[in-house]
């Protein structure tokens, strides 16, 4: 999909600019996931980069509002990322917190 229409992710990207990704530090090395894209939270817990901070934006994510958005690690992404889909309960939140309308 790369049509916006079709996937409405590539002109949001509020998810990634929303929640801190964390996951077991080893699933960074299993994913291959770069290492100047995760941080360490404490000794078990990574998160992806950018995600633990006050105004989180993933260090993955490519594009600026108005534009078109995507994941630069898509294929490599932890298990939260997978587990947000399009029009869910952490969709929704993520789109309202940043002004966006629903999805229907």
């Amino acid at each position: 999909m790369s049509d916006t229409s079709e996937n409405p992710c590539l002109s949001c990207g509020a998810c990634c600019m929303t929640y801190r990704v964390s996951f077991y530090w080893a699933d960074a090395d299993a994913r291959g996931l770069p290492p100047a894209l995760t941080e360490q939270v404490n000794a078990h817990y990574s998160c992806m980069a950018g995600t633990n901070a006050k105004a989180p934006r993933c260090a993955a994510l490519r594009g600026e509002p108005g534009g078109q958005y995507a994941c630069s690690v898509y294929e490599q992404r932890p298990e939260p990322c997978r587990e947000v889909q399009i029009g869910d309960a952490k969709c929704l939140q993520a789109r309202a917190r940043h002004a966006l309308p629903a999805l229907s």
